[in-house]
């Protein structure tokens, strides 16, 4: 759950709802909400599209994670 959190914070630090997510990354909206509840975890390949739609690097999310 501790990645999903972590996902969700960008998000929102990014000023993006999870459809705005969602569409920049190329899933749904659902699978964001998913993901950000812990109830799924990203593939590597989604991850850095992820990050890249929120305009963070993904080992800046791999390191918070890790810190907690």
């Amino acid at each position: 759950m501790v990645l999903g959190e972590e996902l969700r914070k960008a998000r929102l630090s990014a000023g993006l709802t999870q459809e705005e997510l969602a569409f920049k990354a190329d899933v749904s909206r659902n699978y964001i909400s998913l993901l950000e509840r812990g109830e799924k975890s990203p593939t590597v390949q989604l991850l850095l599209r992820l990050c890249n739609a929120l305009g963070v690097k993904a080992s800046t999310i791999i390191a918070r994670v890790e810190r907690q």
